[in-house]
């Protein structure tokens, strides 16, 4: 499983590297059937908005390595095909040799991504690509930027006579309430002591 979430998370790395023009480009490379899957996938369009849309959604439901598959397979293709009898099982020499070649015709990005989508795809060169995706100068991905849960709540700043004020206030409700309630306390005490 951790392996499993090692590869999405290369993958994820992957496809947010990939500039929009990078995706614009390779979207519009797709035959009618490439498209037809990718709209399927991204939610009916094959928009780079809509696309980035459904890779942010579908990291763990199987959507974004979707994607990945269709965007990347024209690259993939090639290069199995340059890879020749090597293709099932490169090393790393050989992926190297390729790659210049791979990147010139289908960018950077899209390069990354289709290794990739190899690792998460379980490839018998996993490691191998993994160790590229990781270290080869060429094709490394960028270091991880830090997403932000969320918001930062902060309590609104309130000037220390307000404050006071509202403290006051909260204490003298506070001790009305246990008057209150001492008060009917005694009073079911007595209603007791009388039956």
């Amino acid at each position: 499983m951790k392996t499993r979430l090692q590869s999405l998370g290369l993958l994820d790395r992957a496809m947010r590297a990939i500039t929009d023009e990078e995706l614009a480009t390779a979207i519009d490379g797709l035959d009618d059937d490439h498209r037809e899957a990718l709209e399927r996938v991204a939610g009916g369009s094959s928009e780079v908005d809509a696309v980035r849309a459904a890779l942010t959604k579908g990291r763990i439901d199987g959507t974004m390595e979707s994607v990945a598959m269709v965007i990347t397979d024209a690259s993939l293709a090639d290069c199995i095909k340059e890879l020749g009898d090597h293709a099932d099982n490169p090393s790393r020499d050989q992926l190297q040799q390729v790659l210049p070649g791979l990147i010139e015709r289908h960018g950077l990005g899209v390069t990354r991504a289709m290794l990739a989508s190899t690792v998460a795809g379980e490839a018998q060169a996993a490691p191998v690509i993994r160790d590229l995706l990781k270290h080869d100068e060429t094709v490394k991905l960028p270091a991880v930027e830090p997403r932000p849960s969320g918001p930062i709540a902060r309590a609104p700043q309130v000037p220390d006579a307000k404050r006071e004020a509202l403290r006051a206030r909260r204490q003298e409700q506070k001790r009305k309430k246990q008057d209150a309630a001492r008060l009917r306390r005694e009073q079911s005490a007595k209603a007791r002591g009388r039956d």
